[in-house]
């Protein structure tokens, strides 16, 4: 499928640089259950309409709450351009747990530094939207009854520019809501831990109603690799680190801290497969930890 080059552009910029948006409190937290897990879709539906006047589209499937808010041109020229540096060339790749062993594919190559500059971002407008409809998301689940232990623990927000055919998928763990929340995570960390991706198809044109999305439930395991993903073209795309480091180390590192974050060690094995080097290496648990500190 081909699309407009200016809209490929955008998608490759929005996944880079789409702008902090999180700012929430948590003193307007209702301490009493107001909701029950069947509640929750429509709730968030009904409280979006009312106080925001934006139409949703939300469905509970399992564990993971979607959230689909069709808008039109999402994207507009930045008024300040961001400038940055470019050293590294990034492929986005897949990444699985299947077996017990972790796999962690990446390409990335280092290339002559060059002054690049962010035209394009999400319109302020849209900014406000998302930032409302998480608003309301974090004030129903919020309240809900904890009394049942199989409640909402991923959303996904897809904000669909329905007129170009572009879209913009947000996957949050609500664990991560919270720790924002009650400042417990810097709002850099939170925006590590937000896979975000873009989506472009014609499918997209006129869709106000989610219909050609996968609606599917989100597992713990494909969240975490996921996640490391997102946190490989954060670190390199407008890097976080300088020119000459070692790769494999801080991919190595970047699989640690998601590890440790969550507490996840339902693993035997990590099989890291440097793609651009062609080089595969093989760490136990405590070999992965032990690495990540050299």
């Amino acid at each position: 499928m081909k699309s407009k080059p200016s809209l490929k552009n955008s998608a490759k910029l929005a996944l880079k640089l789409f702008p902090l948006i999180l700012f929430l409190s948590a003193c307007s937290s209702s301490v009493a259950p107001s909701f029950h897990k069947e509640d929750i879709p429509q709730a968030i539906k009904d409280i979006s309409q009312k106080e925001y006047k934006l139409d949703l589209v939300t469905k509970l499937i399992g564990r993971t709450l979607w959230v689909y808010l069709p808008l039109e041109n999402i994207v507009a020229k930045s008024e300040k351009p961001e400038k940055y540096t470019e050293r590294f060339l990034v492929e986005d790749k897949k990444n699985q747990l299947a077996n017990r062993i972790l796999q962690v594919n990446y390409s990335v190559k280092a290339t002559p530094e060059q002054e690049k500059q962010q035209d394009m971002t999400l319109d302020k407008s849209v900014n406000e939207k998302i930032f409302n409809v998480l608003q309301v998301i974090r004030r129903v689940l919020f309240s809900v009854d904890n009394s049942h232990k199989d409640n909402p623990i991923f959303f996904c927000i897809v904000t669909a520019d329905i007129k170009n055919g572009f879209a913009i998928k947000q996957v949050f763990h609500f664990s991560d809501l919270q720790k924002i929340s009650y400042g417990l995570i810097s709002q850099t960390e939170y925006q590590h831990r937000i896979i975000q991706d873009s989506i472009i198809s014609p499918d997209i044109i006129g869709d106000k109603t989610g219909a050609k999305l996968n609606y599917q439930e989100i597992t713990f395991e494909e969240f975490l690799v996921e996640q490391i993903r997102n946190r490989i073209r954060m670190k390199f795309q407008k890097p976080e680190v300088e020119k000459g480091v070692d790769i494999d180390k801080e991919i190595l590192k970047i699989v640690a801290l998601t590890l440790n974050t969550y507490g996840f060690k339902d693993f035997s094995f990590l099989e890291m497969q440097n793609l651009a080097s062609g080089t595969k290496t093989i760490l136990n648990q405590t070999a992965i930890f032990a690495g990540s500190k050299n």
